[in-house]
């Protein structure tokens, strides 16, 4: 009678535990990625010096508030001063907001077209298929910070179109991902039972076929935006960028040719770029552990 018990009980545990929702058992596995949860943290404490910060340090980054290369900790500015005797610690702060925004943006853009590509190229398949994917290899073949530096170069280094050339060239990625999951998924028996039933093409794909396609899209789109921050970084180190707003790129720009004299100038918004772009990689990594079935069921 007690074995009985026991296997009852053991019985009622498995099935409470199937009985979790795909959500519920991500959200555990990706809580208990430990450097995920880290990075985690990093990054909401990264939003929330962009969105408070400029508020409760009003110092204004583009004023010259002491003297030239003051180092670090000296009259009081914890991050020193730059070439113009700018506060760094008041541009590290507004810049955070300049280069997130940038980092979402560009992810954003690059999502959309990505999604849309090989949406298409992975429902249609054929004739459509293949041109939307000779497209697709011709903007991987196409050596990215070469034509983005002729975008800004030829529209101006303007915030939208540094935006719009670190999307145009970063979506391939998303495209084929988008695509394989579309060919995997179209062939399912709950796609097929919406087709029979007469649902349209586009609520086939967007409404049915992609809310199941998104885990790895997530995945990729998180790592994207590290990679347009670390692409605008590198837009700014060649001076292609607006003088007129402050990012972590723009103050490495900026500050590039006194990298001898005043090193602390280009390290300290070097270091906040790669903690930022390290945690966005941490928290990706830890999206793909929870939200890939194969990981969960291990």
């Amino acid at each position: 009678m007690k074995a009985t018990n026991t296997d009852s009980h053991d019985q009622h545990n498995t099935n409470a535990i199937k009985a979790r929702s795909p959500l519920a058992e991500a959200a555990g596995m990706f809580f208990n990625n430990y450097a995920a949860v880290v990075a985690l943290l990093i990054l909401i404490l990264v939003f929330l010096m962009a969105v408070f910060g400029p508020i409760l340090y009003q110092t204004d980054p583009f004023e010259m508030v002491w003297a030239p290369f003051s180092p670090p900790g000296e009259e009081g500015f914890l991050f020193g001063t730059d070439y113009l005797g700018r506060d760094l610690l008041a541009m590290i702060i507004n810049g955070s907001r300049v280069s997130l925004l940038i980092g979402l943006s560009a992810a954003l853009v690059s999502i959309v077209i990505g999604v849309t590509v090989g949406a298409l190229a992975g429902f249609y398949r054929g004739f459509v298929e293949e041109v939307l994917m000779r497209i697709t290899e011709f903007f991987q073949v196409l050596p990215t910070l070469l034509f983005s530096m002729v975008l800004v170069a030829l529209f101006g280094a303007s915030l939208p179109m540094i935006t719009f050339a670190i999307g145009i060239v970063s979506w391939t990625a998303v495209a084929r991902i988008t695509r394989s999951e579309f060919l995997r998924i179209r062939e399912q028996e709950y796609v097929m039972a919406s087709r029979a039933s007469g649902v349209s093409n586009t609520r086939l794909m967007f409404a049915v076929i992609l809310p199941n396609a998104l885990p790895p899209i997530i995945v990729q789109s998180a790592l994207m935006v590290g990679s347009a921050i670390l692409f605008e970084a590198g837009l700014s180190f060649l001076g292609l960028t607006d003088p007129n707003i402050v990012s972590w790129g723009q103050i490495i720009g900026s500050n590039r040719q006194y990298i001898l004299d005043a090193g602390y100038t280009v390290t300290i918004p070097g270091a906040a770029i790669f903690i930022t772009v390290l945690a966005i990689s941490l928290v990706g990594d830890g999206l793909n552990d929870a939200l890939n079935p194969k990981l969960r069921q291990r």
